[in-house]
């Protein structure tokens, strides 16, 4: 089993810049896939970025070229560099992972981006 904890989220102005992270822990051989989501009030959860083993990344549309995400192996840890923030970033961003098989997430963090 995996457990997944977030850090990072916050309230930020328009234009400004957060970087989360995500450590995984627990009893695995290996993640084969990690990544970030987010839900916004009232939408549905959506795929922000995921880093697939061996070194496939994919993002969102709305956010390519603004985030950045990257994995450190050792530390069996994620990052998600957001900038450029908008307001229809605000969200809460939760950490993924895909573990034997089976989809773990975090708790979530919650990302604000207003003036």
């Amino acid at each position: 089993q995996v457990q997944l904890v977030e850090s990072g989220g916050g309230l930020v102005q328009p234009g400004g810049s957060l970087r989360l992270s995500c450590a995984a822990s627990g009893r695995f051989v290996s993640i084969p896939a990690m990544g970030w989501y987010r839900q916004a009030p009232g939408k549905q959860r959506e795929l922000v970025a995921i880093i697939i083993s061996g070194g496939s990344i994919n993002y969102a549309d709305s956010v390519k070229g603004r985030f950045t995400i990257s994995r450190e192996n050792a530390k069996n840890t994620i990052y998600l560099q957001m900038n450029s923030l908008k307001p229809e970033d605000t969200a809460v961003y939760y950490c993924y992972g895909l573990v034997a098989g089976t989809n773990s997430w975090g708790q979530g963090t919650q990302v604000t981006v207003s003036s």
